[in-house]
C-alpha cells in the first residue's frame, strides 16, 4: 500500500488525481496540506484524510510515503525540495518549476534522497502522439522539417477557470505555462535539443497573463516547431502536423492521415491507419507503479527540466521582444 499526501488543491487537475489514486486499490490518501487553509480542510474532509496546516509537520509523518504536488507553480521548488529531503516520492503537475535553476535544485534534492520523481505528461501516453513518435524514430517521414502542435480551449473566454489562474505571481504565466506545456514537451520529445525561440503572446481578455500564445522554435536538427495554445478559442480541435523530407503526418481531432515515400501506398496517396500504438497508463498511475514496483519513470527530472527550459526561454523572448538562443 502506498500512502500519499496531496499537497494543495490549487491546480485544476488536483481533484482528478485524487480520484485516480482512490480508485487504484493499492493507494491510500493519508493527508492533505494546502496553502489555503479553508480549501485544504474542506478537501481533506471530502477525501476522508487528515489535514495538516504545516507542511514540515506533514512531511515528517511516517504514514506518508509519497506526495502529489498541485501547489502554485511558483511554490514547486520549495515544496518539492522539502518533500525530497523528507524522503518522500514525488509526483508533480506540470510545469516542474518556473526556471531551470529551480529544476536543477529539485533534481539535486531528488537524486540525493533517492526518491522516485514523476511529472504529468499525459500526451506522451496517447496513441496518436505515440504513433507520431514511432514514425519519426523509424524515419518514415525522413528528416522532419516542420512540426505544428495546437492545444486550446475557451477557459478564459467563458470564465470557467478559477480567477487565480491568471495570477502571475502564483502561476508564473498564462496559456503557455498551462496548456502550452503539452505541445512544448511533445516538441522536445520529437525533435530533441532546441537552438532558438521566438514568442508572440496576446491578452485578449485583458488579464495579467497571456491567454493566446504562439512560439516558433528552431531545433539543432534544423527542424522548426510551431507551438500554439489558447484559452480563448471555441471548441478547438487538437492539431498535430509533421512535415518531413519523405512524408507527412496530419492528426486533427483524432483523425489520422499519413503519406510517405517509405510506405507502400497506391498512387502515392494518403492512408488512415487502422491500428495505432496501445494507450499507456496515465502518468500518475505509471508513477504509482514505479514506486510500488521499483520501476523507472518514463518522464521525470530530465524531461521536466527540458520543458521548463523551453518555457523559461519563451517568456524571456516575449518580455524582451527578441530571439532567445539556447546554450
Amino acid at each position: 500500500m502506498l500512502n500519499v499526501a496531496m499537497l494543495s488543491k490549487w491546480h485544476v487537475h488536483a481533484e482528478d488525481y485524487a480520484r485516480k489514486l482512490q480508485s487504484h486499490g493499492n493507494v491510500k490518501i493519508a493527508a492533505v496540506w494546502d496553502e489555503e487553509l479553508d480549501r485544504g480542510k474542506e478537501w481533506a474532509t471530502g477525501l476522508g484524510a487528515d489535514f495538516e496546516a504545516d507542511l514540515d509537520t506533514l512531511l515528517a509523518r511516517e504514514d506518508v510515503d509519497a506526495v502529489v504536488v498541485d501547489a502554485p507553480t511558483s511554490m514547486h521548488a520549495d515544496v518539492m525540495i522539502a518533500a525530497a529531503q523528507a524522503g518522500k516520492h514525488i509526483f508533480t503537475e506540470k510545469a516542474m518549476a518556473l526556471t531551470t535553476e529551480e529544476c536543477d535544485r529539485i533534481s539535486a534534492a531528488v537524486r540525493q534522497a533517492g526518491v522516485k520523481f514523476g511529472i504529468s505528461f499525459p500526451a506522451r501516453t496517447r496513441p496518436h502522439e505515440l504513433f507520431a513518435k514511432q514514425l519519426i524514430d523509424d524515419r518514415i517521414l525522413g528528416d522532419v522539417t516542420l512540426l505544428r502542435i495546437r492545444n486550446g480551449h475557451d477557459g478564459a473566454l467563458n470564465n470557467w477557470l478559477p480567477e487565480y489562474w491568471y495570477d502571475k505571481q502564483q502561476a508564473g504565466g498564462g496559456a503557455m505555462m498551462d496548456l502550452g506545456c503539452h505541445p512544448m514537451y511533445l516538441a522536445s520529445w520529437y525533435l530533441g535539443k532546441p537552438k532558438r525561440i521566438n514568442s508572440m503572446f496576446h491578452y485578449f481578455t485583458n488579464r495579467a497573463v497571456e491567454d493566446n500564445a504562439q512560439c516558433s522554435i528552431e531545433f539543432a536538427n534544423n527542424a522548426v516547431a510551431l507551438v500554439e495554445t489558447s484559452l480563448v478559442t471555441y471548441r478547438t480541435p487538437s492539431a498535430l502536423e509533421i512535415y518531413g523530407t519523405e512524408g507527412t503526418l496530419i492528426i486533427s481531432d483524432h483523425t489520422v492521415k499519413v503519406t510517405s515515400k517509405n510506405l507502400d501506398l497506391p498512387f502515392g496517396g494518403w492512408i488512415s491507419p487502422n491500428q495505432l500504438p496501445a494507450e499507456q497508463p496515465l502518468p500518475i498511475l505509471q508513477w504509482v507503479d514505479a514506486v510500488l514496483n521499483d520501476k523507472a519513470m518514463p518522464f521525470g527530472l530530465e524531461e521536466g527540466t527540458k520543458l521548463t527550459e523551453l518555457l523559461e526561454a519563451a517568456y524571456i523572448a516575449h518580455q524582451e521582444h527578441r530571439t532567445v538562443e539556447f546554450k
